[in-house]
């Protein structure tokens, strides 16, 4: 039995919302990101920041660096951060394979010894935290406390928050501006803009198994105005128009594929009323235009 993606002639699935880093597309804003991070990273800064909107590709973007950090680097991946103190402490140092028992004191103090150690075997610890604007108060504090700890010459530990906007007016709050007078990367994930959608669609389409083109320029150009330059909404929105396309035994993905799907998504729907008319307007125009390039043809 074919299925709908092998309709198309692909090997897997394009459009998962899995961060799979074999996808990885690397646009603008994600690419200087995941440079800066590195560059970062590797001269020692202590607090490294990442906010984007709902959507963004801030996970993707993570785990992208957990796979190309150097190898003297030992990562812990914090992905629940709606922990206390002590729950963090434990499970960053079960990532550390540090014994993650105790009390946070305990913890602090063994997760130091371990960082100790491996800046006596020229290693860096790093931690890097998802969705960081769920931190409570007194986690952050304790995240703080983290990266007091350092040598005369260098910080035992660095830290990499990705999160929501929210994070950095949080950030901003009396209680916590001690951290933010130590961040000393900032990087802000922005929408894709139109040519960026039509390359990560046609990018996804490639790893995946496509030869050729998929999706209409008309589609793609939908594409964009209905996710809004999201990469997760592109991906719902994209693979549902290629389950309809299949279902009509189309061999492309058109508009028509890409509204429908649109309308059947709830994050794009209310957005739908305007990118009708933008469509609309943008057809009328292409329209009068080759209507006046006719006329100056005849007369």
């Amino acid at each position: 039995m074919t299925t709908w993606w092998g309709h198309f002639g692909l090997r897997e699935p394009p459009f998962g919302l899995t961060p799979d880093t074999s996808f990885f597309f690397p646009a603008l804003p994600h690419q200087d990101a995941h440079e800066t991070l590195l560059y970062a990273l590797c001269a020692g800064e202590g607090f490294l920041v990442v906010e984007g909107e709902v959507g963004t590709g801030k996970t993707l973007l993570l785990r992208r660096l957990l796979n190309t950090l150097p190898g003297r680097w030992q990562a812990a991946f914090v992905p629940n951060p709606g922990l206390d103190p002590c729950g963090l402490y434990a499970a960053i140092a079960n990532e550390f394979g540090v014994p993650s028992d105790g009390t946070s004191e305990d913890l602090l103090h063994r997760l130091e010894r371990h960082f100790i150690t491996l800046a006596q075997q020229d290693r860096q610890p790093v931690v890097l935290v998802d969705e960081a604007q769920a931190l409570p108060a007194d986690t952050l504090e304790a995240v703080r406390l983290l990266t007091n700890l350092e040598t005369e010459k260098r910080k035992l530990l660095q830290v990499v928050l990705f999160g929501q906007p929210e994070l950095m007016a949080r950030l901003r709050e009396k209680g916590t501006r001690q951290i933010l007078t130590r961040i000393s990367f900032h990087a802000a994930l922005r929408p894709l803009d139109r040519r960026e959608v039509a390359a990560y669609v046609r990018h996804r389409l490639t790893v995946a198994g496509r030869e050729g083109a998929l999706f209409t320029w008309w589609a793609e150009h939908a594409l964009w105005r209905v996710s809004r330059g999201l990469p997760r909404l592109v991906n719902i929105i994209a693979a549902k128009a290629m389950m309809l396309a299949y279902g009509q035994d189309a061999p492309r993905v058109t508009r028509r594929h890409v509204i429908a799907a649109a309308r059947d998504t709830l994050a794009a729907r209310k957005y739908m009323p305007l990118v009708v008319l933008a469509w609309g307007l943008g057809f009328l125009g292409l329209t009068a235009a080759a209507a006046a390039a006719g006329w100056r043809l005849l007369g």
